[in-house]
């Protein structure tokens, strides 16, 4: 084999961190690499043809197709995870899905990713790819399977994994679950809607501002001992009140949520921020969509897109562990020193 395997995800991963979106970007960069970056990295450097010595986009490609995924999406996860210990941030996992739609029409085959990413820090702890036969509830288990420890943790999810299970599953785990209630358990959020919310005082207000509008979150509380969910604690309200800045166009909704969390265990505030943290996960898929132009990927060639994506996730996360809040203007830096990236990923 003329490059060690590991070579070609650690270029990968490198290249990303400066800004690549596709593959042959991936290889561009390796060939704008110094010899000495090229060795760093493990690949052999020939003192005869030094241009020749990075991988070509071909064999990026035919190898990443060929990568264990599982084991790749294991590894990074691992990674962020003890660095997240080392900078102490709290986690409480969002669990939620994305597909990669450049990937989808390749012979049919449709790439959906299932994530567990972490409030605090935004980093993506877990990843999974959720098959073609199944959905992203069967595979809810099995992805925080893959997380070693969570105890003392709060998981978050949407309406989707509102299921029976998946409530049960963190209480097994010495962890606690948030989760939002739509129209998919009729009979729940009957309950839930039926509750004396109007004399129950409001106990959290948030006001916000962003993507063109300001929004105003009204949070209740109210213990809860009947619900037809297990383990339901709590049951929460929130009047979310959004005015279009452009327009004037004002708009309200209701989203109900429960949590195995007693009162004594979370005050009103907390609980709010909890709610709100899952859409790190949210913030993550944008990212990756709007900077990274994930959904406008050609890659779709085996394990290829799955493996990329794993790289987005690490690169993302290097960055936030490394204090960057703005994800492009940090690629863009990092691209202006090729070792900037070696040294985000700890490679001193």
């Amino acid at each position: 084999m003329r490059h060690p395997l590991v070579t070609v995800p650690a270029l990968t991963a490198c290249a990303v961190l400066a800004g690549a979106r596709s593959l042959p970007a991936v290889s561009e960069w390796g060939a704008d690499a110094t010899a000495e970056l090229l060795e760093r990295l493990g690949i052999r450097v020939d003192p005869l043809f030094p241009k020749r010595s990075w991988p070509a986009e071909s064999t990026i490609h035919r190898l990443l197709a060929r990568t264990d995924t599982d084991a790749l999406d294991q590894a990074v996860g691992a990674w962020l995870a003890d660095r997240q210990k080392d900078a102490g941030g709290s986690r409480g996992p969002a669990v939620d899905g994305k597909s990669l739609r450049g990937a989808a029409r390749a012979k049919g085959r449709k790439i959906h990713l299932l994530a567990a990413c972490d409030h605090a820090d935004g980093l993506v702890l877990a990843q999974m790819d959720v098959g073609e036969k199944t959905n992203e509830i069967t595979r809810f288990q099995p992805l925080l399977d893959t997380l070693p420890d969570l105890s003392g943790t709060v998981v978050t999810s949407d309406a989707m994994h509102t299921q029976h299970d998946h409530a049960t599953y963190p209480r097994g785990r010495d962890a606690h679950y948030i989760v939002i209630v739509k129209r998919n358990t009729k009979k729940l959020r009957t309950q839930l809607k039926s509750l004396p919310w109007k004399q129950i005082p409001l106990q959290d207000r948030t006001c916000t501002t962003g993507h063109g509008r300001s929004e105003i979150r009204r949070l209740k509380v109210c213990t809860v001992n009947k619900l037809l969910f297990p383990g339901a604690r709590q049951a929460v309200q929130i009047v979310r009140r959004r005015v279009h800045r452009k327009t004037g166009r004002i708009s309200l909704k209701t989203v109900y949520a429960v949590t195995s969390l007693a009162a004594e265990q979370v005050p009103p505030l907390r609980l709010a921020q909890l709610v709100r943290g899952h859409w790190t996960v949210g913030a993550l898929h944008h990212v990756r969509d709007v900077t990274f132009t994930e959904d406008a990927s050609q890659s779709r060639t085996g394990n290829a897109p799955r493996a990329i994506a794993t790289c987005r996730n690490l690169a993302i996360g290097a960055l936030r562990l490394a204090g960057v809040r703005n994800i492009a203007a940090g690629l863009r830096r990092t691209a202006r020193d090729q070792t900037r990236a070696l040294a985000l990923l700890g490679h001193t």
